[in-house]
């Protein structure tokens, strides 16, 4: 192993990581006020133009673990580096496109780097003093709160007022800012004394498994969820999972070692992060609606695209303000405590909008309440993961971690996607969400945040004595070292 510890200066790594995390969610919520526009924009359907969101989707869940392995073994700032490029070059293929087809291509592109954010995480047990690892590992989960606060409102007061084309060349210029930052402020981190193989069968297995059951998730309300497709694809996921556990326990080198993601602890983990991922996107779908939708249907608060991006800000803002909560409360008490108050602040912040739906100062608050939860809980889940797995595994096992909220998120879309369009009303002859439905909506998504915090109280940590952040199998045998934490902390 080789390592630049020594050599980091800790404010512009944190600094430089940070701006990447937002860069990436800027990336994810740029399309968003677009969408409606789409279809006329390149002479498309609806269907076909709700692609260029799958495409990011289903490249960034097969990129994200497959950078994670890659980065444990050749550097993780190398691979932050490569997965830079696609993210550059998919936003100026999308800033050129004209159709359909190559506007998929480009966001299928930008989705290839969305990696940076756990390689950036696990970059940082590897370039900075044990003592400021909490803090800053908190600060980078918030970062991607900021950057979906602010794209937004950006990219829909850019639509409004210019050229769409300018989204695309802004993130462009700002990837490639991100990439000179990396390259000049953060040192390389460690790397493998040997390589080793990669393992391509596993890549391949875990991305046609990944993209067969998220095909089937995102697309099932289209395609039918009974329809032969949508089970088809179902049963391949399954079958492919299958395929490939037996063949990663099988390998020497996996591209993801299940004995150590089978520990409780990591085990544990992942679950609430596949939990907190639904409740975190369940709010994200149901405000911005509740806000847009016209004011005469009794419920709705007939606010524009931008006024409701500028409403929304504040709560992405809020993880950045609450980071440092979070790292004292996890240096007090541990992580899983943090994850575990996490998840019910997003469980009260989901029983409050009951109440407070009514008025957009009471969806601001609900919002505020909710991202504390959120930026708590994403905090906290990295520090569980990297006191539990060895230095030669943390990027991939952040990654995976990454993947499993992704992996809530999207099964989020999909329930309250058919919530909202089955409990529905007629409203000048257009089918509209009922206001029923967004109470059912609100209520499984604070149910989801309390069987979160269930599983992370459940998590089976015990204090760890010497936890100095020092590498090789300790970690990995003691699945309650918390590198960051300071000596004899109680958890």
């Amino acid at each position: 192993m080789t390592s630049s510890k020594t050599d980091a200066r800790p404010r512009a790594v944190v600094g430089v990581l940070a701006f990447a995390g937002i860069v990436a969610a800027l990336t994810q919520t740029l399309v968003v006020p677009l969408l409606g526009d789409l279809p006329r924009l390149f002479g498309t359907s609806a269907s076909n133009a709700s692609w260029v969101v799958t495409a990011t989707l289903l490249s960034a869940a097969v990129a994200t673990p497959v950078a994670g392995r890659l980065g444990d073994m050749y550097g993780k700032r190398r691979m932050l580096l490569v997965s830079l490029a696609p993210l550059v070059l998919g936003s100026v293929v999308c800033a050129l496109s004209s159709s359909v087809d190559p506007m998929i291509v480009g966001r299928g592109l930008q989705g290839l780097g969305m990696g940076v954010v756990p390689l950036g995480i696990s970059l940082l047990r590897d370039v900075l003093p044990t003592e400021r690892l909490g803090g800053s590992i908190a600060l980078i989960s918030a970062s991607m709160g900021v950057g979906g606060a602010l794209g937004l409102p950006f990219s829909a007061a850019v639509a409004e007022n210019a050229s769409w084309r300018v989204l695309f060349w802004v993130v462009a210029a700002l990837a490639a800012v991100v990439g000179v930052l990396v390259r000049l402020c953060v040192p390389a981190g460690r790397t493998a004394s040997e390589a080793g193989r990669f393992d391509v069968p596993g890549a391949v297995g875990l991305g046609g498994a990944l993209v067969s059951l998220l095909l089937a998730v995102s697309k099932g309300s289209d395609w039918g969820w009974t329809s032969a497709t949508t089970l088809g694809l179902s049963a391949a996921s399954v079958a492919a999972l299958l395929v490939w556990g037996w063949w990663e326990l099988r390998t020497s080198e996996p591209l993801v070692d299940l004995r150590v993601t089978a520990r409780p602890l990591v085990l544990m983990t992942n679950a609430a992060s596949v939990l907190v991922g639904f409740a975190m996107y369940a709010q994200s779908l149901v405000v911005p609606q509740l806000l847009q939708l016209p004011e005469a249907t009794g419920y709705g608060l007939g606010q524009s695209m931008l006024a409701m991006g500028l409403w929304m800000a504040p709560a992405g803002l809020m993880m950045m303000v609450l980071a440092p909560l979070g790292a004292k409360l996890t240096a007090a008490r541990g992580p899983k405590i943090t994850l575990g108050v996490g998840s019910l602040v997003i469980a009260l912040g989901y029983a409050c909008a009951l109440p407070l739906m009514g008025t957009t100062v009471g969806l601001l608050v609900v919002t505020l309440i909710c991202n504390t939860g959120v930026g708590l809980a994403y905090g906290a889940m990295p520090a569980l993961i990297m006191g539990a797995v060895p230095r030669s595994e943390t990027a991939s096992a952040n990654s995976f971690n990454t993947l499993m909220r992704s992996i809530g998120s999207s099964v989020s879309a999909a329930v309250m996607g058919v919530v909202l369009a089955q409990m529905t009303t007629d409203f000048a002859g257009h089918l509209l969400p009922s206001e029923g439905a967004f109470r059912v909506a609100l209520l499984i998504g604070s149910g989801v945040g309390l069987a979160a915090a269930a599983v992370a109280f459940l998590i089976p940590v015990r204090p760890a004595a010497g936890a100095d952040g020092t590498d090789g199998t300790n970690a990995a045998d003691r699945s309650d070292a918390l590198p960051h934490l300071p000596s004899g902390a109680k958890v």
